[in-house]
């Protein structure tokens, strides 16, 4: 109804009902009408006067009763009252007498006539979307402000296909107690008796608070049943109105896998970030747009994008002109490859960056190792060419990323990413610039990464292929990586390896199984596939070779590794003839220089995997 029919039609409403009491009133107390009685006059223009003053001054009509809650109700009473008080002051004044049993009366009569009209559109409301059929009968898990707010919208949306029916919730006090007329049927170890019992199609996690170690349990017990799991939008992403509260998402593998985020050192950051000019190679990446993303919220003077696929690099720019087009920023792109020596100095001397990051890599593991010659020109001779242009021109911070692969590397991408190292560290001893490597595992969704190809073995019916049943693999998310990454340039000093702590391995058959059931297949449906290792590939993967290994944390989830053994005039050979070696000899020489350990480190070496103890 449009606003001013809908007040009009409150107000005749009200009147109606005023004057239905008064009338009443009479009756039950005087056992008349007594019309034309000129004291029952006055104290009904005076009730409605009052009433309708008192309904204005606490913006009555504007409230929406289909959603009306104890709040109205103790507005209705307060207007009521004080128009009452208002008609006894009056009635004393002009009649010079009081009717205070008739206004007992009309007062209670007011608010059974006018709190019951406005409360019966919320009942009627209810009753009618509760009753409705063909909607999925859904479990909330979570009764505090968040399931309830769901719950309200649930209701609200006549196009949602969900019904909510029963709430979970782990506050006892709330158990076999209705809220919003839904019952708390018990806390999370009994989600697989309620979706029995309550014959639930979906499940919404609605607890906006939860840490990944709650979510992991809840996702557990929900594994257990054949329902449909989702979870509320982030709080962030409501209040900015980018979604609204009823837009429910699946349960993602990254909810599950990521971990709780790291408090950056914003000061330390914006001190080598803000105001500078930062060049990042292999821009169009999953990790380098990412840094992008990251680095853009520092506020740069500009932002060098370069890289060698133009699509890429121009689908990261038009998406940081539009994410931050009020921030004040120049983003510029280069498309260029980073095994063109001139151009790297080239681009270095027409943009002086202070700030480099070095994204650029091949790192699919089995493609490099069929063309270890590629891996050579990008991995080593690229990295080099890169270095070598940022120290020319006195750079102030190189950080390149590593991969925990260059760790006892049994693969060509994990060799050339150790020699990379090498490399890396071997310039800081002659330059000016500060270059450091940072190490980490897999990152959750990058080009390449398992999960998506799991993702489309599923989608495809199945089965998911899975290497070995005990593989196992460290596991972060993208933008945890790379904030992470940003931190360590401003704790770099020159020369170290740090290492981002990946949290405990994941088997990947359990990220397998986690992936098929939070797509709403049981694992006979989809099925796995065991294939074998692939060539390169190791059962447990490392952070750090115990020789390198310091135990300490010099900023949580940070670590500093040892400088090792620095072999530059056999990279130097590697470089000047791979092009006349043959792939298995070259993959030889690759693997063989990248775990080759002096005298003084060989005894205390050690293939086997490392944990990094978190001391923070």
């Amino acid at each position: 109804m449009p606003y001013r029919q809908r007040i009009t039609f409150l107000i005749l409403i009200d009147s109606l009902f005023i004057i239905t009491t008064i009338l009443v009133s009479s009756m039950l107390l005087y056992e008349t009408i007594l019309i034309t009685d000129q004291e029952l006059y006055i104290t009904a223009i005076a009730l409605l006067v009052s009433y309708f003053i008192f309904s204005v001054k606490y913006k009555l009509y504007k409230k929406v009763w289909e959603y009306a809650s104890i709040g109205e109700l103790t507005l209705i009473i307060k207007i009521v009252g004080l128009s009452i008080l208002t008609t006894f002051i009056i009635q004393q004044l002009i009649i010079a007498n009081s009717y205070l049993r008739f206004l007992i009366i009309i007062c209670l009569l007011e608010l059974l006539f006018i709190g019951g009209s406005r409360f019966s559109w919320r009942v009627v409301r209810d009753m009618y979307f509760k009753q409705e059929k063909n909607k999925k009968r859904t479990l909330i898990i979570g009764a505090g402000s968040a399931g309830i707010m769901v719950t309200k919208q649930l209701f609200k949306n006549k196009t949602a296909d969900l019904l909510p029916v029963a709430f979970i919730d782990d506050d006892t006090s709330k158990h076999r107690l209705d809220i919003l007329g839904i019952p708390v049927v018990g806390g999370i170890t009994e989600i697989e008796r309620a979706v029995n019992e309550q014959q639930i199609d979906n499940i919404v996690i609605a607890i906006p608070s939860l840490n990944k170690t709650a979510l992991n349990n809840i996702i557990k017990e929900c594994a257990k049943t054949s329902a449909r799991t989702q979870i509320i939008p982030m709080l962030e992403d409501i209040v900015a109105g980018r979604v609204s509260v009823n837009q429910f998402r699946d349960v993602q593998v990254e909810d599950l896998l990521g971990r709780e985020p790291v408090e950056l050192d914003i000061d330390s950051i914006s001190g080598y970030i803000s105001n500078k000019v930062v060049l990042i190679t292999g821009a169009g990446g999953s990790i380098g747009s990412e840094i992008c993303r990251q680095v853009t919220k520092f506020n740069p003077q500009k932002l060098i994008l370069l890289g060698h696929g133009e699509n890429s690099i121009y689908t990261i720019e038009m998406e940081l002109k539009e994410l931050y087009k009020n921030h004040p920023v120049e983003f510029i792109t280069e498309i260029a490859d980073i095994q063109d020596s001139k151009k790297m100095i080239q681009m270095m001397t027409k943009h002086a960056p202070d700030v480099v990051y070095h994204a650029a890599a091949h790192k699919h593991v089995p493609l490099m190792e069929r063309n270890p010659e590629e891996a050579v020109k990008n991995n080593i001779i690229g990295t080099m060419n890169v270095a070598k242009a940022a120290s020319l021109i006195q750079v102030k911070t190189f950080v390149m990323i590593s991969s925990d692969k260059a760790v006892n590397p049994t693969s060509v991408m994990g060799a050339t990413k150790r020699l990379a190292e090498m490399i890396i560290q071997d310039m800081n001893r002659c330059s000016k610039t500060k270059f450091i490597a940072v190490r980490f595992g897999n990152v959750l969704g990058s080009r390449g990464s398992v999960i998506p190809l799991f993702k489309k073995q599923i989608q495809n019916g199945g089965p998911v292929t899975v290497t070995h049943p005990e593989m196992v693999r460290y596991f972060m998310t993208i933008p945890e990586a790379s904030r992470l990454v940003i931190q360590a340039g401003s704790l770099a000093k020159g020369g170290e390896i740090f290492v981002l702590d990946m949290g405990e391995p994941v088997k990947i058959v359990d990220l397998a199984r986690k992936l098929i059931k939070l797509s709403g297949y049981t694992i006979n449906e989809i099925g796995i596939n065991f294939t074998g290792i692939r060539q390169g590939e190791k059962l447990y993967e490392e952070l750090l070779n115990k020789n390198e290994l310091q135990n300490r944390q010099i900023f949580p989830h940070i670590y500093v590794g040892k400088t090792t053994d620095i072999y530059m005039n056999e990279i130097s050979d590697i470089v000047s003839n791979f092009e006349r070696t043959d792939r298995s000899t070259l993959r030889s020489l690759l693997i063989d220089l990248a775990n080759k350990q002096s005298v003084s480190t060989r005894n205390t070496a050690n293939v086997e995997k490392v944990k990094i103890p978190i001391t923070g």
